[in-house]
């Protein structure tokens, strides 16, 4: 447990969460932007490496950061980041991602009014490809129709309500799509806030935007109908 957790008065607002495996580029500059986006709020990074050797966690260069090592698998390494957060509220976001401006002001506006203990945000991708920006599009419209929001969407929770879910659940692929479909499940509000964050292209640029879009709308089809998380994952490392 993160003594900060203890501590009302360096207890910070919220706690940013970003597993990482071989992303050892991204990470300064990650840190750089939400230490910008923060500006004088009260907010925690923590950075979980999946790596055996703890590859990414050794390039960082600011010390203002916690730096773990987990074991590898994004649902394990963000709830060991969760368990040693310190923040009331915890966001997960994907090292290839960026907030928009203001977006911890946006998250304890929208936890603190009682409606809703989880969300995410629109999404844009950094392309300016015509076909990219379309699907980005239509990822927002899927997911303000279905309230199932995917992890690049940078899903956030009220800690105590984060804890009384029992975390993501520990499977190797889906667990984003899992525990919304868990909160959806209890009847409870996902809030989707139209501020998009900005993330990377470069898995549709490199694989195709159609066959990734297609791919990935098919491995969420299967797994709703009940095909494991660990043969889907299979699939997708044979498929891409």
């Amino acid at each position: 447990m993160s003594p900060a957790r203890n501590n009302p008065e360096t207890r910070p607002a919220i706690s940013v969460v970003v597993p990482v495996l071989n992303e050892a580029h991204r990470l300064d500059p990650l840190v750089d932007h939400l230490r910008q986006t923060a500006g004088d709020e009260p907010v925690e990074i923590l950075i979980v490496d999946g790596s055996a050797d703890g590859e990414s966690i050794r390039t960082v260069t600011r010390g203002d950061v916690t730096l773990l090592s987990a074991p590898a698998g994004r649902a394990r390494q963000m709830n060991a980041g969760a368990s040693a957060a310190g923040g009331d509220a915890l966001i997960f976001l994907h090292a290839d991602t960026r907030l928009p401006p203001g977006a911890f002001r946006l998250i304890a506006k929208t936890l603190s009014d009682g409606r809703y203990a989880a969300g995410a945000f629109d999404l844009r991708y950094d392309s300016e490809r015509p076909l990219v920006r379309f699907i980005a599009r239509v990822a927002c419209l899927r997911s303000r129709l279905t309230r199932i929001p995917y992890g690049d969407q940078a899903h956030f929770f009220r800690r105590d309500y984060f804890e009384a879910l029992g975390g993501f659940a520990d499977i190797p692929f889906l667990e984003d799509v899992e525990i919304m479909r868990r909160i959806k499940g209890r009847g409870e509000r996902i809030s989707i806030l139209p501020d998009p964050v900005v993330t990377s292209a470069r898995r549709q640029e490199q694989e195709g935007v159609v066959f990734c879009t297609a791919r990935n709308g098919a491995i969420v089809a299967l797994y709703v109908l009940g095909v494991s998380p660990g043969r889907l994952a299979r699939f997708y490392r044979e498929h891409r």
